[in-house]
């Protein structure tokens, strides 16, 4: 079964570690929130890069460089390499280097590693809107303190025609304080500013899996992400194979109301579903009779509603056969099914 044809969640018997070649791994969410580890994520990564799986951590955050994220992931217990980084202002960065001269002014609007990805393609990057040639405008996270001005900065240069590159959209950003606004939030003021729409290049656009694949040269990747938005939707228009961990920014709920391009292979609570396979979603094609079996839970629509039968058991299957009976009903679209008494059984 295709991602562009998923009606339930997929099967391995084997783990999928052994499965694949390399793990494209987000990080905020994924690998850690706020700085720190999530749960199990360390030892499932030094386990499954000993059994063979080349690792690659792929973030559309582009505040820090990739020299320190691979610090940062050494620091946490996960021996990392600048090379094994690949980050949105790279990405961001490619792209303009592909559309202006080599040495042209860039206004930055956002951190180190977008500075540091725009020098590594040859490109200057500058502070001020009133600088002379400049050839674009790039927006990328810049972290909490970034200020209102420069915001403003970038405006006055989109206003006067400035082509606008963004590394990414995201609205929101984990942190160990909870749910913060992202890179998104930001462009979203500019472009309320200009009524301009800048080019994206992070995830989930194909500039980023370009990159991705770019620099990794994997042949058998599975992308594993907490965002339906970005890490499920780029290996959707990537077409290869996701993981959704539920560690991060989607729960339960928004999961049974995907609509296809966000509908994940695998789903596991943490990073220990890379070192284990994956059971069976089994039942009716349509979703009718005996509904969809995973473990111990069966799931079933019926009048407006998803229904958990049977003597339960893991939680997670039960959240698998429900993805299975919502997505089928729902087909192309979101499902609208009452999902409440379901999950309230699950205690996800």
């Amino acid at each position: 079964m295709t991602s562009q044809s998923r009606t339930r969640p997929g099967g391995s018997e084997r783990s999928l570690h052994r499965a694949y070649d390399t793990a494209l791994l987000d990080l905020d969410g994924v690998v850690y929130a706020g700085g720190e580890a999530i749960a199990h994520a360390v030892d499932s990564l030094v386990a499954a890069r000993a059994d063979g799986m080349h690792l690659a951590y792929v973030t559309n955050n582009a505040l820090r460089t990739p020299d320190a994220v691979a610090a940062h992931l050494t620091e946490l217990g996960v021996p990392s390499e600048a090379g094994e980084v690949i980050t949105s202002a790279q990405a961001v960065s490619r792209m303009i280097a592909e559309q202006v001269p080599a040495g042209s002014k860039v206004l930055l609007i956002g951190g180190e590693g977008l500075r540091v990805a725009l020098r590594e393609r040859g490109l200057v990057p500058v502070e001020s809107a009133d600088e002379e040639g400049l050839a674009a405008v790039v927006q990328g996270y810049g972290g909490p303190e970034l200020a209102w001005a420069r915001l403003a900065e970038a405006s006055y240069a989109v206003n006067r025609g400035v082509p606008w590159f963004a590394s990414n959209t995201d609205l929101t950003i984990p942190s160990a304080r909870g749910i913060a606004p992202g890179n998104g939030a930001a462009v979203e003021a500019v472009r309320i500013a200009t009524g301009a729409e800048p080019r994206v290049a992070g995830k989930p656009q194909p500039p980023m899996h370009r990159e991705t694949v770019l620099r990794t040269g994997a042949e058998r990747p599975l992308v594993v992400g907490d965002r339906l938005d970005t890490d499920i939707e780029g290996a959707f228009n990537g077409e290869v194979d996701s993981l959704l961990v539920l560690t991060g920014v989607t729960d339960a709920e928004q999961l049974l109301r995907a609509e296809p391009r966000h509908r994940p292979t695998y789903v596991d609570r943490d990073l220990r579903g890379l070192l284990t396979g994956q059971p069976e979603v089994e039942g009716a094609a349509d979703g009718a009779g005996e509904g969809f079996r995973c473990g111990g839970w069966t799931a079933v629509a019926v009048d407006g509603a998803l229904e958990l039968r049977g003597e339960g058991g893991d939680p997670l299957d039960g959240l698998r056969a429900l993805c299975a009976a919502a997505w089928t009903e729902a087909g192309d679209g979101s499902c609208g099914l009452d999902a409440g008494e379901a999950l309230g059984r699950l205690a996800l």
